[in-house]
């Protein structure tokens, strides 16, 4: 490791406080933390004890590199309130950590001679001792003019991650990328466990009560998702890739019946699936049509509901 940092941070959420006490554990010193919430506070408390909580400027004040782990739409605005209070200077490094922003909204940090860095962990986060071993080998998106890169490399590598190099043009869709992988698969996973609880799985009477959703779609999903990282859209198995029309056709009458909420999210991402399908010449016109007129309806209705 280079000589250690004087670090700082804004925001102690889920990702402030644990890329402080991973960097902590790197040798390096976290000087003072700021964060509004009792629930920051209190990840100070426990990942970060003996750390002084302090007001924002003051924080800034104190460090060589500071660390703004705020929400996207708040970003742009602290970095102006640090500047206009004179709380940066010039040939500090000012590191944020959203995945949506990169250089620009740090104009204001840059006016004053601070070195800007864009630095994004594409992980979730617990705000837990739990994330830090999840750090190694995580991918940061990093945007950085070329006298940045050393900071933002050190900075990386001292987290156990892998640096990606994103330019400023493209961290809108890095993000989405991201976005519509993780977050959208929370919600797709939920509307699944949704669907099998309403189909009886997990304590109906049954006999099913000692299998829970989770324990269903668990080997499974691991499974697909392991096949479709590695394979892509050649993973792709089920009624839509053979053509399967029936099939398909008592999904959408169940569906509307049993849990009509998650229906315009499975026409969606069928619709989705049969272009991909088609594409790829796995599934054939005539069928992909049919399925998609059954698709067409089950939207119609759902609008009309």
């Amino acid at each position: 490791m280079n000589a250690p940092l004087r670090v700082g941070v804004i925001g102690a959420g889920r990702v402030g406080a644990t890329l402080a006490t991973a960097l902590r554990a790197a040798g390096h010193e976290i000087v003072a933390a700021a964060g509004e919430s009792a629930a920051s506070r209190t990840r100070i408390e426990t990942m970060l004890p003996g750390v002084p909580v302090e007001k924002p400027t003051a924080v800034a004040r104190a460090c060589d590199v500071l660390l703004l782990t705020v929400p996207d739409d708040m970003l742009g605005n602290v970095v102006s309130t640090l500047a206009d209070a004179g709380a940066l200077r010039a040939g500090q490094y000012v590191v944020h950590t959203s995945g949506r922003h990169g250089l620009a909204v740090m104009a204001p940090a840059a006016r004053v001679g601070a070195r800007p860095v864009a630095l994004h962990p594409a992980l979730t986060f617990t705000g837990t001792d739990v994330d830090l071993p999840r750090l190694h080998g995580c991918v940061f998106g990093v945007t950085a003019a070329s006298a940045e890169h050393a900071i933002a490399s050190q900075l990386v590598h001292d987290l156990g991650g892998r640096i990606m190099w994103v330019p400023e043009e493209r961290r809108s869709l890095y993000h989405a990328s991201l976005a519509h992988g993780a977050n959208h698969l929370v919600t797709l996973v939920s509307q699944a466990m949704e669907m099998l609880a309403a189909a009886g799985v997990g304590g109906d009477g049954t006999g099913a009560g000692d299998v829970t959703p989770a324990d269903t779609l668990r080997p499974l999903l691991e499974a697909a998702l392991s096949n479709a990282l590695a394979y892509g859209d050649a993973a792709l198995t089920g009624p839509i890739v053979r053509g399967d029309v029936e099939t398909v056709r008592a999904h959408l009458v169940e569906l509307a019946r049993a849990t009509p909420q998650d229906l315009p999210a499975y026409v969606a991402m069928a619709r989705s699936t049969v272009g991909r399908a088609l594409a790829d010449g796995r599934l054939e016109g005539r069928r992909a049509a049919e399925i998609l007129v059954l698709l067409d309806g089950s939207s119609a209705q759902a609008e009309i509901q």
